[in-house]
């Protein structure tokens, strides 16, 4: 990271869809720094969210950097509107398409930063050869589909070996970490080297988004 504090990216899949623009409007003045969309297609994971529409309604009511993680089939059939509806992140899974450092080009190409999202179960050697190419890398501590779930804590080790692989490239590619992520584990996850935290219920849920922002970014 270009500065020491870790970035707080709330996923909009816990916020209330029937006060939307409000809901983003109180996270921003919470002191959220990026907001996640979580854009799921029924078929790669067991659920379906949100595209187009909503993407463009969060745009509309925020000016904070939007982070879309693509846990669909397609992935690359996305990049084109998102790009034209301001997203300034993009992240999809390397299981999802045939040739990743294509997409990876292709991402980077409509101007928004390109991430690779990993599953609990995916090791980080699969992205080896693209790592000098990513702007971010999106650990999954959570197997992918829902909001709620329980953290997995072996993505703490996982952190720390991505880490040491970007340490030893001297590459400043970013490391976020998606799931169950709360103020018991924000610490670890910290100190492993993760750079941006993404957390839903936990915010979303709480009585005092400031306070739930606070409680993950202020741990060092």
């Amino acid at each position: 990271m270009t500065d020491s504090k870790v970035l707080i990216a709330p996923s909009i899949l816990s916020s209330d869809f029937g006060r939307l623009a409000e809901e983003m409007q109180a996270v921003h003045q919470a002191g959220a720094d990026i907001l996640h969309l979580d854009i799921m297609d029924g078929h790669y994971v067991p659920n379906l969210t949100y595209g187009y529409v909503i993407a463009e309604a969060v745009r509309k009511a925020t000016n904070l950097p939007l982070d879309a993680h693509l846990m669909v089939t397609n992935p690359g059939d996305y990049v084109d509107r998102l790009a034209k509806l301001g997203i300034t992140w993009f992240s999809f899974h390397p299981e999802t398409v045939f040739h990743p450092h294509r997409l990876v080009s292709a991402i980077k190409e409509s101007g928004m930063k390109a991430g690779v999202a990993l599953n609990p179960g995916t090791p980080v050697a699969v992205i080896d050869e693209l790592l000098p190419e990513l702007d971010f890398v999106l650990l999954m501590s959570v197997n992918p589909g829902y909001s709620g779930q329980k953290f997995i804590p072996s993505v703490v080790g996982k952190v720390k070996q991505l880490k040491a692989k970007l340490t030893a490239q001297n590459l400043s590619t970013l490391i976020e970490v998606d799931g169950g992520v709360n103020d018991r584990n924000a610490p670890e996850l910290i100190a492993a080297g993760a750079d941006i935290l993404v957390a839903a219920s936990y915010i979303f849920n709480h009585s005092d988004y400031a306070a739930a922002i606070r409680s993950l970014r202020d741990v060092q």
